[in-house]
């Protein structure tokens, strides 16, 4: 087993810009911006990819194509598409960018990260539902690719934030309070290395390593302290 599953966050998208949950697909495009990141991301890698994988949402394909067409020129990297990881569905607060929305939704993902997987947003989805959906794609991909020693490299897997989030603390053990605090910025990525027993190892967060701790992660706006963006 010598690859890595690299849990990338989608580049910036105009929704991002109006702070608007926006997570039912196709959802909104890249801004510039966005596309930029999305090949900053892939100036930035080591080595290219082995694959590249993404959800159904406009801005996962946009962010997976950027990253492809960037390093194609030195490696060709398969592309594919798969169902069931795409962001964490917010029901009833779709499309809403109000400080009361963000607090409606952070308060239930603080609660799926203090073990309350059951409980569901608004409308929306369960935690115990987004892990029904996103953690067979992750053991598709380990039985098919990095449990195979005939395949080599890494699998970047273009997705979203919440739902990476989520989905990275229950398989590698992170703590609940510090997936809660530690948001993803566009394309930042959690990187997971598959151990035995079919286990997962966190070994990078965005920019931090093991061993993590709790310390929140705030953005200052128009003078106060408030958490990134919710899906973040």
């Amino acid at each position: 087993m010598t690859g890595r599953l690299v849990l990338l966050r989608h580049g910036q998208t105009h929704s991002n810009v109006d702070r608007r949950l926006d997570t039912r697909p196709p959802g909104a495009e890249l801004t510039d911006l966005g596309r930029d990141q999305a090949r900053t991301f892939a100036r930035t890698l080591s080595r290219p990819p082995a694959l590249i994988v993404h959800s159904i949402a406009t801005r996962a394909v946009q962010t997976a194509t950027q990253i492809s067409a960037e390093i194609s020129a030195e490696v060709a990297v398969g592309m594919r598409e798969f169902e069931g990881i795409h962001e964490v569905q917010v029901g009833d607060l779709e499309n809403r960018s109000d400080e009361a929305a963000h607090d409606d939704f952070n308060a239930i993902y603080q609660r799926w990260h203090g073990g309350e997987l059951g409980i569901a947003l608004p409308g929306g989805e369960s935690a115990h539902h987004v892990l029904d959906r996103y953690l067979p794609v992750l053991d598709k991909l380990r039985m098919h690719y990095l449990d195979d020693d005939r395949f080599h490299g890494d699998i970047v897997v273009v997705s979203h934030g919440a739902a990476i989030r989520l989905v990275a603390s229950v398989l590698a053990g992170v703590d609940g309070r510090f997936a809660v605090d530690h948001h993803l910025a566009n394309t930042e990525s959690v990187v997971l290395a598959p151990i035995t027993d079919g286990r997962w190892s966190c070994v990078r967060w965005g920019s931090l390593s093991p061993p993590y701790g709790t310390e929140p992660t705030v953005t200052r706006v128009r003078g106060t302290v408030r958490s990134a963006d919710p899906m973040g």
